[in-house]
C-alpha cells in the first residue's frame, strides 16, 4: 500500500499538493515505519559508543597508546561528515534505496574485518568505513520521513526518531559492557556486523523506496554546489552550524575521554562505566524532552544562549574539580552531567535555528549542519588524548567547547536576522 501512495503520489501533482503518502498510512503502518526508521537511525550511536568500555582493551591488546585508540573513534565520525555531504545530495538524484542498501553493506564488511584487524592503524581505517555505513542509514532515515510527511505529522513521528537516537546513546555502552564479560573488544564488533546484516535484510523487504523519480532532483554536482555555496554565504546559517557543532565538540570530548578517566583514573570496571555513562546520557536526552516544555514560553534562541551560559559555567565547574580533585568522583560527574543537560538544550536548538533560514534546500542544509558536527567532533575526540588521558584534559577540551560555543553565538551569529522557527520545525527537531 505504502509503495502504490508513493508511486500515485509521484506521477500526480496535484494529489502531491493536497496529500503525501504518509498522510493515508494507518497507525500499524506508522509503527512499522517507526521501528524500522528507529533501528536504522539507531545504528550510528550504537557503532559510536557500543566499543567505549572496550577502549583500554584495545589500547593493551594492540599494544598502542591512548591517543591512537582514541583516533579510531575519530575515525568513524570522519566517515559520518564525509558520508552525509556525499550520501544527502546523492539520495537526492538516484533515490533512497540504492544509498541505504550500499552504506549498510559497507557498514557490515568493514565491522567484520574489525574483527580481524591486526593492529590500530587497520582498526582506524575500518572505522572510517564503519562510519561512512552509518552516514547512509542516518540521512536516509531522515530523508524517507521527509518523502512521506510534511507539517505536524512530519514532526510527531521525527520526535519519535529522535528519542531512538537519545537512547542508544544510552544503551550502546551498557551493550558494550555487558558483552565484554563474557567475549574480547572484537566481540563488540562482530556484534555491530551482525545488527547491520539484520538491518539489511529488514530495510530491503520493509523499506520502499519513497522518492518517486519526478520528485529526483537534477543537476548534478553543479547544482549541488550551488546550494552549498549559498548556505556558507549566510553569515547566521554558518553561525549556528558552529555552534552546533562546538556544542557536539564538547560532547564528544566527553564520549572519548570518559572510558579512560572513569576506569582507569577513578577505578570503576566496564560495568560501572556503562551504568555512569548512561546516566550521563538520561541526563541528555531528558534535557531535549524538557526542551519541548520550555519552547512553550520562550523562544529557540533565548533557550540556546541560556544552555550555552550554563553549560560554559559548569564546564569550568568541571575544570576546577578536575584540577582539585574537590569532592572526588561525585562532584566530577555532577558538573559532567550538567554541562551534557546543557548540551540536551542546545544541540537541539542551533540546528533548528540554522534549517529554519534554508527550507528551500533543507536536504543539503541538513548534510551540511551533520558534516560539521561530526566533523569538529571528529578533531575534539583525540584533542584532549594529545595532552593525556586524565580528567584534566579531557575538562578543558569540554569547557572549552561550550565556552566556545556561547562566544560564536554572540558574535558571530547577529541575532536580528535569527527570526522565527516554524513550530513544526522546532518540536521535530527536539
Amino acid at each position: 500500500m505504502m509503495k502504490q501512495l508513493v508511486e500515485k503520489t509521484g506521477r500526480d501533482p496535484a494529489v502531491a499538493q493536497e496529500m503525501l503518502p504518509g498522510d493515508a498510512m494507518t497507525n500499524r503502518q506508522r509503527a512499522q515505519l517507526v521501528l524500522v526508521l528507529g533501528a536504522l537511525i539507531a545504528i550510528g550511536p550504537l557503532t559510536i559508543d557500543m566499543y567505549l568500555p572496550a577502549l583500554p582493551a584495545i589500547t593493551a591488546g594492540l599494544q598502542t597508546t591512548e591517543t591512537a585508540v582514541q583516533l579510531t573513534l575519530t575515525g568513524t565520525l570522519v566517515g559520518l561528515a564525509l558520508g552525509q555531504l556525499l550520501i544527502g545530495p546523492l539520495s537526492d538524484v538516484v533515490g533512497r534505496r540504492v544509498p541505504l542498501l550500499a552504506g549498510l553493506a559497507t557498514h557490515i564488511v568493514a565491522s567484520v574485518l574489525c574483527v580481524f584487524a591486526p593492529n590500530i592503524a587497520v582498526l582506524g581505517g575500518l572505522r572510517v568505513l564503519q562510519g561512512l555505513g552509518v552516514a547512509a542509514a542516518t540521512v536516509v532515515a531522515t530523508a524517507v520521513v521527509r518523502d512521506l510527511f510534511s507539517g505536524a505529522s512530519f514532526a510527531r513521528i521525527f520526535s519519535r526518531l529522535m528519542l531512538v537516537m537519545g537512547l542508544a546513546p544510552i544503551l550502546a555502552p551498557t551493550l558494550g559492557s555487558g558483552l565484554l564479560s563474557w567475549t574480547d573488544w572484537r566481540g563488540v564488533f562482530a556484534a555491530l556486523a551482525v545488527l547491520g546484516a539484520l538491518l539489511i535484510v529488514v530495510a530491503a523487504l520493509r523499506l520502499p523506496e519513497t522518492l518517486p523519480v519526478t520528485r529526483r532532483r537534477h543537476g548534478g554536482v553543479r547544482a549541488t554546489l550551488r546550494d552549498y555555496r549559498g548556505l556558507v554565504n549566510d553569515r547566521a546559517f554558518v553561525g549556528l552550524v558552529l555552534v552546533a557543532g562546538l556544542a557536539m565538540a564538547a560532547l564528544f570530548a566527553y564520549v572519548s575521554g570518559s572510558s579512560f578517566v572513569l576506569q582507569q583514573e577513578y577505578g570503576l570496571d566496564e560495568q560501572q562505566f556503562g551504568i555512569a555513562f548512561g546516566a550521563g546520557a538520561v541526563g541528555l536526552i531528558g534535557a531535549t524532552q524538557f526542551n519541548v516544555r520550555l519552547l512553550r514560553r520562550y523562544t529557540p534562541q533565548q533557550i540556546l544562549v541560556a544552555a550555552l551560559i550554563a553549560g560554559t559555567a559548569a564546564g569550568l565547574l568541571l575544570v576546577m574539580f578536575a584540577v582539585t580533585g574537590f569532592g572526588g568522583l561525585a562532584t566530577l560527574l555532577a558538573s559532567l552531567w550538567l554541562v551534557l543537560a546543557a548540551a540536551g538544550l542546545a544541540l537541539p536548538n542551533a540546528p533548528a535555528l540554522a534549517m529554519s533560514r534554508h527550507s528551500e534546500a533543507a536536504g543539503t542544509a541538513a548534510a551540511l549542519l551533520g558534516a560539521v558536527q561530526f566533523g569538529i567532533g571528529a578533531v575534539s575526540a583525540p584533542l584532549a588524548g594529545l595532552f593525556g588521558t586524565g580528567s584534566v584534559p579531557m575538562a578543558i577540551v569540554i569547557a572549552g567547547g561550550m565556552a566556545a560555543a556561547l562566544i560564536v553565538m554572540l558574535l558571530v551569529v547577529p541575532r536580528a536576522s535569527l527570526g522565527t522557527v516554524d513550530p513544526d520545525l522546532a518540536v521535530a527537531l527536539h
